[in-house]
């Protein structure tokens, strides 16, 4: 399984937004995690449209979009335009899932679809094959900084049994909230690949930090390819 870090800005320095997200991507970080919020679906407002285009400008990064918005159809156009290569929507949010998702496969962009924690599963599992990801918030959304909720790694192993079933193992699972050093291998253990992670990237020395999550996932990486080939497949 290939394992990718997401440092959410919702945790940097925005004085210093620019050279952060230069430090996280020079490190080895593969992803950046932007989470937009409207006031509405989460009471908390974060960054929009131009704050997206700015740092597409000098980042290579994937952008990862995460849309903590009511109606989230609405800005899908404006986001891919802007420099989002995967769009993640809440199943909450909407009334018509498959809508949205056209949506965001017609501006060629990566399907995410994500849930809150006290959400069952089965709101999603109609669209399971659709989708790219599944980001699974193992805390409240809206702020920063809160503690991982520990039933959560229940619910993230249930959905990865799921989509093993189904034969969708190139579908991602995503965690975000209270993710630390201290954490992240029993939610990989669950079954989650993609770590979205704040305070733990952006507090303290930020390239030492990321530099502990990817030598960490490159070991994973190393110990899952050797179970697989005992395990003949």
């Amino acid at each position: 399984m290939k394992y990718y870090l997401a440092p959410s800005i919702l945790a940097a320095d925005f004085n210093h937004l620019g050279s952060q997200i230069e430090t996280v991507e020079a490190a080895g970080a593969q992803w950046l995690h932007i989470d937009v919020m409207d006031g509405m679906f989460v009471p908390n407002f974060s960054v929009g449209v131009p704050v997206v285009e700015s740092i597409r400008k000098t980042s290579g990064l994937f952008f990862d979009v995460h849309l903590m918005i009511e109606s989230p159809i609405r800005y899908i156009r404006q986001f891919a335009e802007a420099g989002a290569d995967s769009i993640t929507f809440h199943i909450e949010a909407v009334n018509d899932p498959i809508r949205v998702i056209e949506e965001i496969r017609a501006m060629d962009r990566r399907v995410g679809v994500s849930v809150k924690p006290r959400t069952p599963l089965s709101m999603i599992e109609p669209i399971l094959d659709q989708v790219d990801m599944v980001l699974v918030m193992t805390v409240e959304p809206g702020f920063g900084g809160q503690a991982f909720k520990p039933e959560m790694y229940e619910k993230i192993t249930k959905l990865r049994e799921m989509l093993d079933e189904r034969g969708l193992e190139h579908v991602n699972i995503e965690v975000d909230g209270g993710i630390r050093r201290s954490n992240v291998e029993k939610a990989m253990d669950a079954g989650a690949n993609v770590i979205v992670a704040g305070s733990a990237v952006f507090g303290g020395n930020t390239e030492k930090n990321v530099r502990n999550f990817i030598e960490l996932f490159a070991r994973r990486e190393v110990e899952d390819a050797f179970r697989k080939e005992a395990a003949g497949k």
